[in-house]
């Protein structure tokens, strides 16, 4: 007897399924992307247990004849590819044509149907058909899943709870509106309205109605392009960072996408502009040659693979750190926000970080940004925005904080902040710098070393060199050091060396001098600033705020703080009362 057998179609779409239907939201986003490709303007969800008991979805698309109906419960029959040549032009979200019959085989699907003929009402049932017949003619299509692995309880006991479920339908619906913020989507969990979208065609719009008018008025809008790719979307001021990377939200021509390498581009952007534990808001829109990119590597098409991503991914991090930098990004003390949906904020409280996992499963520890090399036509932007405010100090409260005045409200500047991040764009300009100023040592330095961190301090002895120490070694398993560099602090020139080496030896597997440099600068930027409960005279803070306006970011210290907050005249009135607006 034979040992090889063909499967039967109903069992190939129950092992379809494990990968297409992982979960509620998966159902979801077949169904939405299925009526995204119908062209519908108005999509409508309805959950109830999170998705597990039903999910329905409503649109107004071009709908579909009996036959087409009928044939779309077939395993890989799809409207959307017909040749091999169309895999390389796909302009569609669904095209596998594997989401209908795998959907089938675990559940209970109701599809009613029209092109604006006559309807076509269809149930399947485990993957066997059990009803077809005609029905209305209401232009779009209807689609009810019911009793969610039923079949199958292995999968079925996997699933999350009701709230998790929820959240990562809402998550995924979400996504979807921003993507296409010319469809109005809406989203109900047992009769309660969760996710509402106009569909007005504005992205900002789309982005306030989805988190806010909180988040909404701190978005700065991104657009740029080259040969290859097209910007367009949104990023936030770095008041408004989040604990997690799920709100760096990318589409690649409409398409919901993760991507390490993307996601990285957007975090390197907004380095020293925020802490390396926090994430920004991004709503980022790739438009490109369906030819440069691969969506038929996994099921569920989120994954891909593009060519030119060293262009892609040097695109986004210069334009977003530019439009960064041309901002304004002093936050207000005194915020006024609107009362929030309660019930979509009890839903986002139990989101799940379930990409946050798959994060940590890869490498994701923050790396250093590359310092961008000028060419010689390259336009060199001035931040003239801090310059502008003329801030004038006051007073100093508990040693720690300047009070400053404009014309426009009130300031306060954290000091130690602030000259942190003076000395760390000093300190990098003097890392950069070819000619080294020294300074020799009246009482030379002894590093005493065991003999494996000798030799890797030996290997990177004329990194020491370039950067202005004078160096040699010093009997065994020792260096002696006569001279340093003239920016290291005076009074903590040994302590300096020390964190230098350390840096040094403990860097060494894949050493890269821009990280580096990065590095030191922190370092010896935060040992060189003026501490908290320190006063300092009228002039110093004079002189710090001046210095703090020079620089190229004066919002963030090096470690992404805030070195200034602002209070203005019209939150000062409404605290006092003087305003009662």
């Amino acid at each position: 007897m034979n040992k090889i057998k063909v499967m039967d179609e109903c069992l190939a779409n129950k092992i379809a399924a494990g990968e297409v239907v992982e979960k509620c939201s998966s159902i979801v986003k077949e169904l939405c992307e299925n009526s995204i490709d119908a062209k519908a303007k108005r999509i409508e969800i309805n959950l109830e247990e999170g998705g597990k008991k039903k999910i329905e979805v409503i649109d107004d698309g071009v709908g579909m004849n009996e036959e087409d109906a009928s044939l779309a419960f077939l395993r890989h029959a799809t409207s959307k590819i017909y040749k091999d040549d169309d895999l390389f032009f796909i302009d569609t979200l669904g095209f596998r044509g594997e989401a209908l019959p795998s959907i089938a085989s675990v559940s209970k699907v109701e599809l009613k149907t029209s092109d604006g003929n006559v309807g076509t009402h269809i149930i399947i049932e485990g993957g066997k058909k059990i009803i077809e017949e005609k029905s209305d003619a209401r232009v779009g299509t209807k689609i009810v899943v019911t009793n969610l692995f039923y079949n199958t309880p292995a999968r079925l006991k996997y699933l999350k709870s009701d709230a998790q479920e929820l959240a990562n339908c809402v998550s995924l619906v979400e996504r979807l509106a921003l993507s296409h913020p010319d469809i109005a989507f809406t989203l109900s969990h047992e009769n309660h309205y969760v996710v509402k979208t106009s569909g007005s065609k504005d992205l900002l719009k789309t982005i306030h109605e989805i988190y806010g008018i909180s988040v909404s008025k701190k978005m700065l809008e991104v657009k740029n392009s080259c040969d290859d790719f097209d910007l367009y979307g949104y990023i936030c001021k770095p008041e408004i960072l989040k604990s997690n990377r799920n709100h760096m939200i990318v589409f690649v021509n409409d398409r919901v996408i993760k991507n390490y390498e993307i996601n990285k581009a957007i975090n390197d952007a907004y380095y020293t502009y925020k802490p390396d534990i926090k994430y920004p808001i991004v709503i980022l829109k790739i438009n490109t040659d369906p030819t440069l990119i691969d969506v038929n590597i996994h099921p569920t098409k989120q994954d891909i693979k593009m060519g030119k991503m060293d262009v892609l991914t040097e695109l986004i991090k210069n334009t977003l750190k530019d439009t960064l930098y041309k901002n304004l990004l002093i936050p207000n003390a005194v915020e006024r926000i609107p009362i929030s949906n309660p019930i979509k904020q009890e839903i986002i409280e139990n989101i799940v970080k379930e990409e946050e996992e798959e994060y940590k499963n890869s490498q994701t520890t923050f790396d250093f940004v590359e310092t961008e090399k000028e060419s010689p036509n390259e336009t060199i932007v001035i931040n003239e925005e801090m310059k502008k405010l003329k801030l004038y100090p006051v007073g100093l409260a508990h040693g720690t904080y300047i009070i400053a005045e404009n014309e426009t409200g009130v300031f306060l500047i954290d000091q130690h902040a602030a000259q942190e991040r003076i000395n760390y764009e000093k300190n990098m300009l003097a890392l950069k710098e070819k000619k080294v100023s020294t300074i020799e040592m009246l009482f030379p330095i002894t590093l005493e070393l065991n003999g494996s961190d000798f030799l890797k301090l030996k290997e990177q002895e004329n990194l020491l060199k370039e950067m202005g120490f004078q160096i040699e070694e010093f009997g065994i398993n020792s260096f002696i050091f006569k001279a340093h560099p003239s920016w290291l602090l005076e009074g903590h020139e040994e302590e300096s060396i020390r964190k230098i080496c350390d840096l040094i030896i403990g860097g060494l597997s894949g050493f890269d001098r821009i990280k580096f440099n990065e590095s030191i600068a922190i370092t010896l930027a935060c040992k060189m600033s003026i501490k908290a409960n320190m006063h300092i005279s009228k002039e110093a803070q004079e002189e710090l705020l001046n210095e703090l306006c020079a620089c190229d970011n004066p919002y963030n210290c090096p470690h992404g703080r805030p070195t200034i907050i602002k209070f203005s005249i019209y939150d000062l009135e409404r605290m006092f009362k003087r305003s009662m607006n």
